[in-house]
């Protein structure tokens, strides 16, 4: 039942882009819930640089069925050309079942 839930991990630029992609995923009921992480700091490489960012991180917890949606809207709305965009099953009977089945009922809405 929980996994079909996912959590998607996202990196922005900064809080402001952070947060404008949070709220648009929850009005649009892509996600159920976001949280936002600052102070991230990333190191990469990116096109033969090696790069070291301030980041924030976005946590996007949804349905398994919208994660397609999700991700296409994320690409669309995100400053990067490659924005990461992960998405991670959450395992049966790993977690507060209270929450999860909050979550799972706020997923199910979205569908």
């Amino acid at each position: 039942m929980y996994n079909n839930l996912r959590l998607i991990y996202i990196t922005t630029s900064n809080i402001d882009q952070a947060k404008s992609i949070g709220k648009d995923l929850v009005e649009n009921r892509l996600a159920a819930c976001v949280n936002i992480i600052e102070g991230m700091h990333s190191i990469y490489r990116w096109k033969d640089e090696l790069l070291e960012e301030s980041e924030c991180v976005v946590i996007a917890k949804t349905h398994y069925s919208k994660v397609k949606k999700l991700t296409k809207r994320v690409k669309k709305l995100h400053t990067y050309d490659c924005p990461c965009v992960i998405s991670l099953t959450i395992t049966e009977d790993e977690g507060n079942e209270d929450y999860l089945n909050w979550l799972l009922d706020e997923s199910k809405d979205m569908n």
